[in-house]
């Protein structure tokens, strides 16, 4: 199975990694019986994604898949952020092996599990804004 340089760099040196303190809404998707799980942070001001950060347990895909995710969400509108796809995350890591396609759907779903937190927290119902989050059946990971 081969792997870009871009995902083998944001594998190696991932970005925004870390738990957040201060943040306005937290997401974690995942299946414990594959090993991808995938929390995501967002700090939000003013309906802009300030600052994002995530903590990945799983295989090399999943963290360069969250932590692409993250650069492409930095600095956002919600309303962009939550039109980030996984093909546009597989695409800015210039591709994946069709076994790992799974990693990129965790990273989309968790953008949009931690803005529905956000929303939640604010007292506003995120269904209508981000839609339903389904649960991931996914568990290629382990192959």
């Amino acid at each position: 199975m081969a792997y870009s340089e871009k995902v083998m760099d944001h594998f190696a040196n991932p970005r925004n990694v870390g738990e957040m303190k201060d943040f306005s809404g937290v997401g974690e998707v995942g299946n414990p019986k594959c090993g991808d799980i995938m929390r995501m942070y967002i700090k939000v001001e003013g309906e802009v994604i300030t600052d994002v950060s995530f903590m990945t347990f799983g295989c090399g895909a999943a963290i360069a898949t969250s932590s692409m995710a993250t650069e492409l969400i930095k600095g956002k509108p919600i309303s962009e952020a939550l039109k980030l796809t996984n093909k546009a995350v597989m695409e800015a890591l210039d591709g994946l092996p069709p076994v790992k396609v799974h990693c990129s759907v965790l990273a989309e779903q968790a953008i949009k599990a931690a803005v529905s937190d956000y929303y939640r927290r604010q007292g506003i119902d995120p269904a209508p804004i981000v839609g339903e989050l389904p649960e991931c059946e996914e568990c290629a990971c382990a192959l």
